[in-house]
């Protein structure tokens, strides 16, 4: 059923499962952005596409809307939880007209900046019954995450592979070694913010996707702070003022003229990756050729046209492909540029932006600042204003007050890029000061460890800079999707709030530097992740020849009370098919062995992934609750 709200923009969709599949609830996916009716086959609704499925499987009806909002703006408060609320409570009277009974009870759900926007629904509205926000951030997120990763990609272009290399199993261990001073403070720098260095064996993507996400955040930094980048290149204090040769050597400041436009339709047709701004109409600016290009790295910097009917608009470059430069802004036509016309590339502003964190001064309990201070806790830099995070609620820190009256369960990734695994924990310690004794009677903590910011299956999009035959599979070798994992915290969510049957414990972990760490066992770990352990020939590296037996012994454990291990797949070259299946009888552990032969020389990173499943269930697709390991095999001829 599709509908609206009469003189407002608010849109909404609901899918109603036959009455003898309905048991009286709602799942209520909330997008990290207003304007779209997509939860259900979104991405960042978390279930890879599968919502509605979920929701009949689950005995409920799917609910979404647009967050009010026709585009992707709209009043605040509308966006973050009127909206939603609103839908919610008009879909119970549709419900009970349709299946009649009392009140089906509500679950809300929201990934990235769904994960603010299904927190600001139960903190702010009495809608829901439930809520399972996700990979969700803090309001220091934006743009601090974006401008330490931006940061660190430039400073260490060339190097990740070996610092991949070293923290990968059987290597040195030792992700520092072989950088130079300034590399090192680089990635220590990241690293202390809380980005996880396992995801960096993805940095191209990181490098393409995310270029093109802070595209559509500088501005918030130029207009809420508009002294800055002037300042950062000429004020003592700010990297800028006295550069370093590797800052020097990347400011590009180039003079151009456009010799072709290209459109996002015909950007599509050339096989190009097109920038998610310009992907919205067929007919805008996606690229444009030039005469000429500099011989340095683009990404990042602004194209500000100087002539024409676009005379002084401006948008940032997400890549070059030759002499074509890809735009992550959004000009009105295809005509408003127009070949002849004469633009600059600087890249000013963005190198400025990139250390701009180092300028903010967050309260103490936002830790991963503390590197930022001086032993007496006076700060190390110049203090920049405090600019709010566009994408919590509000526009100061109580945005997330960590007070509502359902319950709870958060799912965060431990290998999340985008929102910083620590910041789960900045929010728990919120909602444990405002519940006090009520914290473990309306809230859970879950961690996925070998999980990023979005499934694997997201690798495959063309908006994200690649087609599905371009190679990106072999993620699958290094991440699982978090969805299952979701799945089951929206069943447990729904049996605590309707039966008040307790979901398993919070995971435990520790906060070391900013980087979360979690117990090695399932049983210390908790949560409901099963944890598996791999070793060839017994140990974590293997160094054999070409036609040698290898053997492969892996341990798969459920935490106590969470479900069986029904599942498990290997992958002998990494590459992510898991052409082999393993035999499992569900039980809470499992013990795996199994020999393979390599038949040509190289280094592989054999994989093994398994799946619990609360009830032990072997064929369905929903609450698989995922894992992996690896190991390293190099093989000589």
């Amino acid at each position: 059923m599709h509908g609206g709200f009469t003189d407002t923009e608010l849109r909404f969709s609901m899918y109603f499962p036959p009455l003898e599949r309905y048991e009286g609830r709602f799942y209520h996916p909330v997008m990290h952005i207003a304007g779209n009716e997509n939860a259900a086959s979104g991405r960042l609704a978390g279930l890879d596409g599968d919502s509605i499925g979920f929701a009949f499987d689950s005995g409920g009806y799917l609910v979404e809307s647009n967050l009010g909002s026709t585009n992707m703006g709209g009043p605040g408060d509308i966006v973050n939880f009127r909206a939603s609320a609103a839908t919610a409570e008009f879909s119970r009277e549709l419900a009970r007209q349709m299946y009649g009974g009392g009140r089906p009870y509500g679950y809300v759900y929201g990934g990235s900046g769904g994960g603010f926007k299904s927190t600001a629904c139960v903190e702010n509205a009495d809608a829901w019954d439930g809520a399972v926000p996700f990979i969700h951030g803090s309001p220091v997120s934006i743009p601090n995450v974006f401008t330490v990763q931006a940061h660190a990609l430039r400073i260490l272009e060339g190097k990740f592979e070996q610092i991949i290399d070293a923290i990968s199993p059987g290597g040195s261990g030792d992700m520092y070694a072989g950088l130079n001073d300034e590399e090192r403070a680089a990635l220590m720098e990241v690293t202390r913010m809380g980005f996880p260095p396992r995801a960096w064996f993805a940095h191209e993507r990181l490098s393409v996707n995310y270029t093109g996400v802070f595209a559509s955040l500088i501005g918030f930094i130029i207009d809420g702070d508009p002294d800055y980048v002037e300042e950062f290149w000429r004020v003592p204090g700010y990297l800028g003022a006295n550069p370093p040769e590797s800052l020097e050597s990347a400011r590009v400041r180039h003079q151009a003229t456009v010799t072709r436009t290209i459109s996002t339709a015909e950007a599509r047709d050339m096989g190009l990756p097109v920038a998610i701004a310009a992907g919205t109409r067929a007919d805008a600016l996606a690229a444009i050729q030039l005469s000429s290009t500099p011989e340095r790295r683009l990404q990042g910097a602004f194209v500000t046209m100087r002539t024409g009917a676009a005379q002084g608009r401006r948008a940032m470059v997400t890549g070059v492909v030759g002499d074509i430069i890809l735009l992550g802004g959004l000009f009105a036509s295809e005509g408003v540029v127009d070949a002849g016309d004469q633009m600059e590339i600087d890249n000013s502003i963005y190198l400025a932006s990139q250390t701009y964190h180092r300028h903010q001064n967050p309260p103490p309990e936002y830790y991963a600042w503390d590197q930022f201070r001086n032993p007496d806790g006076t700060l190390m830099y110049p203090e920049r204003p405090q600019l709010p995070n566009a994408a919590a609620v509000g526009s100061d820190y109580a945005s997330q007050s960590g007070t509502f009256s359902c319950k709870m369960i958060v799912v965060e990734c431990l290998m999340d890029e985008a929102a910083y695994p620590w910041q789960a924990d900045w929010y728990r310690s919120k909602v444990r000061d405002a519940l006090g004794q009520r914290f473990d009677d309306q809230y859970r903590l879950w961690f996925v460890d070998n999980a990023m910011h979005v499934s694997p299956s997201s690798y495959m999009t063309p908006s994200e800079g690649g087609a599905a035959d371009a190679g990106y599979s072999w993620v699958d070798g290094h991440i699982i999707s978090y969805s299952g994992i979701l799945q089951q915290a929206l069943r447990d969510v729904a049996a605590w709030a309707e039966r008040d049957i307790p979901p398993p414990e919070s995971t435990s972990y520790e906060v070391r530097d900013s980087q979360v760490v979690v117990p090695a066992s399932a049983s210390a770990r908790k949560g409901i992740q099963p944890v598996v352990t791999l070793t060839v020939n017994g140990g974590d590296r293997a160094d054999v020849r070409v036609g040698e037996d290898v053997e492969f012994h892996a341990v798969a454990e459920a935490p106590p009370g969470t479900g069986l291990i029904v599942s498990a797949e290997w992958d002998f070259d990494g590459k992510g098919a898991y052409p082999e299946r393993g035999q499992v009888t569900p039980q809470s552990e499992v013990t795996l062995t199994t020999t393979h032969t390599f038949s040509s020389a190289g280094t592989f990173f054999p994989v093994v992934r398994v799946a619990s499943q609360r009830d032990g269930h072997t064929t369905t697709r929903y609450a698989l609750a995922r894992n992996l390991a690896r190991v390293r095999v190099v093989v000589t001829a």
